[in-house]
């Protein structure tokens, strides 16, 4: 059974959460943040090397400004508010994503929480906040030609990625039902498993990464091959 080394979690159900209860929006993200802590501690207790959580996408700009302006401050909020946790048990910060566009106060939290953890090895979590599967491969051909390169092959795409040393995930998992990757990893994705739960978003807790942890050592996963 192969180890789960790299999980990415498309963290989707927060709005759907709050409508539910008759609450605002805000609400359902605040929980939602509230299980993305819950998951990261199942991910320690389960010894996964890598966390990557979907927690902006370039299209969610389309949304209203007055819940767009919440996330923004919601993601600064907590990172710094986080800083000394991560760094206790071990946890590296990284983002992922394009800084256009991102508030000042988003930017210096992850400047922060990235050179506050820089040395930590237990856990490398990326936080994909203004992040696009298409963007991150435009993005990354750009670098790539200012580089000097002049052929594109999947060795020279793969170094200009924005954390090309994070390996590519293992299990991509979506909450709350829908069953699509919506631009997450698309180059990294090739051989990912794919899991899709039904549990909306803020009421995950660490026993859902034990039931994807199960879920994945029961898959087959041959990589093109027939073994």
């Amino acid at each position: 059974m192969a180890d789960l080394v790299h999980l990415a979690l498309i963290m989707d159900g927060n709005g759907r959460w709050a409508e539910k209860r008759s609450l605002p929006r805000s609400a359902g993200h605040l929980e939602g943040g509230k299980a993305a802590l819950k998951a990261i501690r199942g991910c320690l207790s389960n010894g996964i090397r890598y966390l990557t959580l979907f927690c902006f996408s370039t299209e969610n700009w389309k949304r209203p400004i007055e819940e767009t302006s919440y996330l923004m401050g919601l993601f600064s909020d907590r990172m710094e508010a986080e800083i000394p946790r991560a760094v206790k048990n071990g946890i590296r910060v990284l983002h992922l994503g394009s800084r256009n566009g991102l508030p000042e106060n988003v930017l210096r939290a992850i400047d922060h929480a990235e050179e506050a953890t820089r040395s930590c090895t237990r856990l490398t979590l990326q936080l994909a906040i203004n992040y696009g599967g298409h963007d991150e491969l435009d993005r990354a051909v750009r670098k790539a030609v200012a580089a000097g390169c002049t052929s594109f092959g999947e060795e020279t795409i793969g170094r200009f990625l924005d954390n090309p040393e994070v390996p590519p995930p293992d299990f991509i998992v979506r909450s709350a039902g829908e069953k699509r990757l919506s631009g997450f990893l698309l180059y990294q994705s090739s051989y990912a498993e794919l899991g899709f739960y039904d549990k909306l978003w803020p009421d995950w807790d660490e026993s859902m990464i034990d039931t994807i942890v199960a879920d994945f050592g029961s898959r087959k996963r041959r990589f093109g091959g027939i073994v």
